[in-house]
């Protein structure tokens, strides 16, 4: 399956989010990552999370495809992060 993963958390979590998230999928610009996982990742990355945000305060929003092909992805301005620039 392909998600992209989003969130707004408290400033004292957005670095402990995001080293997080950067082992299981690609960064794409600030507070949001995309990539291509199983569901079993996806379980595990749902809980994780839950153990680093705060309900109360936190935001996280995961969308998820079938396959990549099923969404249609258009950048307008700079793409940050390009999957063509990963050697």
């Amino acid at each position: 399956m392909y998600v992209i993963i989003v969130y707004d958390v408290n400033v004292k979590r957005v670095n402990k989010v995001k080293a997080y998230l950067r082992k299981h999928l690609l960064w794409v610009q600030n507070s949001v990552f995309e990539g291509e996982i199983t569901k079993s990742q996806l379980e595990r990355i749902k809980k994780d999370l839950s153990t680093i945000c705060n309900e109360s305060e936190d935001s996280v929003i995961i969308y998820s495809f079938r396959t990549k092909k099923a969404m249609k992805k258009e950048v307008l301005g700079i793409e940050k992060s390009s999957i063509s620039e990963i050697i």
